[in-house]
């Protein structure tokens, strides 16, 4: 497992706001995944906390959008150049963008994505 840092408490903040509003959908769940923050819906996680960052599970162009954004990256939890293809690692100063590329992840395990 690739080592990250402590997220900033600003980032923290963001990002529990976040499962607060996700918190009000039917079956979601804050948990952990590869032992980092995650936020899951019938057990299948759709995103995270990844240091400053965050991850989404997305597809489509909401993955197309958010892999385009300044600093974003396919997610390798590892560091061994095995990204995770479906997920994407969008930064810190995208945290505007945070809520809605968590709300497209959610639609898409939603639909079965």
């Amino acid at each position: 497992m690739k080592k990250t840092s402590q997220p900033s408490a600003e980032a923290l903040e963001t990002y529990q706001a976040i499962c607060e509003v996700l918190s009000e959908t039917k079956g979601i769940e804050v948990s952990s995944m590869f032992g980092m923050p995650a936020v899951k819906r019938d057990k299948k996680a759709f995103a995270g906390l990844f240091g400053n960052a965050m991850v989404f599970k997305l597809s489509g162009d909401a993955h197309a959008k958010a892999l385009a954004l300044a600093g974003a990256e396919l997610f390798d939890p590892s560091g061994m150049k095995r990204p995770m293809k479906a997920w994407v690692v969008v930064p810190a100063r995208h945290k505007s963008r945070w809520l809605a590329f968590a709300k497209q992840s959610l639609e898409s395990i939603a639909a079965g994505g």
